[in-house]
């Protein structure tokens, strides 16, 4: 029954979606939004700014560790073999995949626990659609849309660990700005993209956490980042929202202008014992591959998070691997953003509460960025 249902929910989700599958028809005469839209215009200004490639599909060799070698090519811990089977792993040019790029590397060459076939696209509704139809088994998607496609789905996608937290920066040459509180001093105007989105109810969430509101100060939307950056480049005094990279990119063009207020480290001074993060991008596995490759998508786990930690510790080498797949178009650039983009692996009770109190800051704000309801408990995954 639960399959039959899965099968109702994909047919209907990937309807939503018509025309983001690669081989899914598209009808011209539906109007029926695309769940992919749900609020999250920070990832979507991530593939703004990045370069635009062809999508790479990377091969990786199965190298499964004997009895004499546990560690394996991988250097990881692996106490089950895994099963003989390749993952194909989906993300999104930004963030996320920079967190993914030695694993991809690694891969290439035959080093990896796994064998894994890597996808990366430039607009989530891609994703969700192979996810839905089976095209692809883990995906790396925004927090928020993970909720809704749980809802769509009937529970079938479980979030395996949160791979990044908060991108957005308050940018302004003003030295003046120390806090949100700072704002609302001489009626400031920050400029920033995404009315209804994320990014706004991350916003407004610290604006009312720190006994403010919008009529302390004016929020004047543009429609892309790129507009945004453009404006601070025009009028050094102005202070715009902006998510990495486009902050780097604008910090770059103009030498006075500068990172005031990180949201991710604001985020952080108003939680009570929730202990909730501002959270980006999340890593989803379909349940159904979930039950049949456990000991697969555990040692995939440990590869993320070894991953993860390579990119914030090798930030050279890093930025290499993700200007040569084409992430950011230049290396330089790369290099500058990634201490700023926080990369993260959390996985567990810690992924728990992080995740779950981010989602319950948006549903407060509109339960419809997150699905109309929050997901249960087995919408988090606990192995590890």
């Amino acid at each position: 029954m639960k399959k039959t249902n899965f099968l109702l929910a994909v047919f209907v989700l990937t309807g939503l979606l018509s025309g983001c599958a690669g081989n899914q028809p598209a009808d011209s005469s539906s109007s029926a939004p695309s769940v992919g839209t749900a609020p999250e215009t920070t990832i979507a200004a991530f593939t703004t700014a990045a370069q635009d490639a062809d999508k790479p599909s990377i091969p990786g060799a199965l190298t499964v560790p004997d009895e004499s070698d546990k560690q394996g090519k991988s250097g990881l811990s692996v106490p089950v073999t895994p099963e003989d089977v390749t993952l194909r792993v989906g993300s999104l040019k930004g963030p996320t995949s920079m967190g993914l790029v030695s694993l991809m590397d690694r891969a290439s060459k035959g080093e990896a626990g796994n064998q894994y076939e890597f996808t990366m696209v430039t607009a989530a509704d891609e994703l969700l659609a192979k996810v839905v139809s089976g095209q692809l088994d883990i995906a790396l998607i925004p927090a928020n849309t993970a909720s809704i496609l749980y809802g769509k789905t009937n529970g079938q996608v479980v979030v395996l660990n949160v791979n990044t937290l908060g991108v957005l920066n308050v940018v302004s040459s003003d030295d003046s700005i120390k806090s949100i509180k700072d704002l609302a001093k001489k009626g400031k105007t920050v400029y920033m993209t995404g009315k209804g989105t994320t990014p706004d109810y991350v916003f407004r969430y610290l604006l009312s956490a720190n006994e403010m509101t919008e009529q302390d100060l004016t929020l004047e939307f543009k429609s892309e980042p790129a507009e945004v950056a453009a404006l601070l480049k025009e009028q050094p005094d102005a202070i715009g929202l902006l998510p990495q990279p486009f902050v780097t990119a604008a910090c770059g063009q103009n030498e006075n202008l500068k990172i005031v207020l990180d949201l991710t480290e604001e985020w952080d001074k108003v939680q009570g014992e929730d202990k909730s993060r501002l959270v980006t991008g999340v890593t989803i596995v379909r349940r159904s591959f979930l039950e049949e490759n456990p000991n697969a998508v555990s040692l995939f786990l440990a590869e993320h998070r070894d991953s993860a930690q390579y990119a914030n510790s090798h930030i050279k080498e890093t930025a290499q691997l993700v200007a040569d797949l084409g992430i950011i178009e230049k290396a330089p650039l790369a290099e500058k953003a990634l201490p700023y983009c926080n990369i993260t692996c959390l996985t567990g009770e810690e992924m728990k509460s992080a995740l779950s109190g981010y989602l319950k800051v948006l549903y407060d704000q509109d339960p419809s960025s997150v699905g109309g309801q929050l997901p249960e408990d087995d919408f988090y995954f606990s192995g590890q």
